[in-house]
């Protein structure tokens, strides 16, 4: 049975925090810290998410915590298509509008896709049907050779920059989803596998070929800020921007050929 102690013992030693280092974040002592990591003092709800708040844990698992010391959680988790969450719906919808004719989504925490605009489709559709499958999950469509990989002309840039994302993912939110996701794609690299240089992170581009040329495009994240609710905890929209001048015309080239097939 695990203990709200023993929770936010791992909690800390994942984000490499002494007691000290939690009980000056969190304003307690070094050893009240001591006393709930190890059972001794049971906290209050409201000490439980101080001491969250400051390990930065995700909604999802302060919720966890919560009930591992003897509460109701806190945290809602309402999809997307729920009345409640219209506002939010209309908000994502409109961002993703304004940002055509460059492709945009929304993900959620899992890598899998949630909403996108129209330009996202053009890239749909050089996928097998067969990975289209609600839930159609971003890290499958770029690197399984029946979605993007064999159209990604550096794909062992793109490899390495989701292998590195991947795996602060991990240490930031311990899913075992994303773990298990990581695994499929990368367990075969061993533990080092093949890095790029951390300055290279900031805005690799993913360079794709198709029948109408090249096109090179950079991401940018947008997430939900102070989010009280799962679902906007977790999910985050990816925009994505021509680096070069011939992509941006070929995005509006492609753009206005769907326009004008559209009857």
């Amino acid at each position: 049975m695990e203990t709200v102690g023993g929770l936010l013992r791992g909690w800390r030693h994942g984000r490499q925090l002494s007691q000290l280092d939690l009980a000056l974040a969190a304003g307690v002592s070094p050893r009240y810290v001591s006393l709930v990591e190890t059972g001794r003092s049971r906290p209050s709800a409201d000490m439980v998410l101080r001491l969250a708040a400051r390990l930065e844990v995700p909604l999802r698992h302060r919720n966890r915590l919560l009930v591992a010391a003897g509460f109701a959680p806190r945290y809602r988790e309402r999809p997307l298509d729920e009345p409640d969450m219209s506002a939010v719906r209309d908000a994502v919808r409109r961002v993703l509008r304004a940002h055509e004719p460059y492709p945009a989504l929304v993900m959620d925490g899992r890598w899998n896709v949630v909403m996108t605009n129209a330009p996202v489709d053009h890239f749909l559709a050089y996928a097998d049907p067969e990975l289209l499958v609600p839930p159609l999950n971003m890290v499958r469509l770029g690197l399984d050779p029946r979605g993007l990989a064999s159209r990604i002309v550096n794909l062992a840039e793109v490899r390495s920059f989701l292998r590195a994302r991947l795996s602060r993912q991990i240490a930031r939110t311990g899913d075992p989803a994303v773990a298990a996701l990581y695994d499929e794609f990368f367990a075969a690299d061993g533990p080092d596998g093949q890095r790029l240089p951390p300055e290279s992170e900031v805005a690799t581009p993913m360079i794709f070929r198709f029948q109408e040329g090249e096109l090179s495009l950079f991401s940018t994240i947008t997430t939900f800020g102070t989010p009280q609710d799962i679902t906007l905890d977790e999910i985050s929209i990816e925009s994505y921007y021509p680096s070069d001048a011939a992509s941006a015309e070929l995005l509006r080239g492609l753009a206005d050929a769907g326009a004008d097939a559209t009857p």
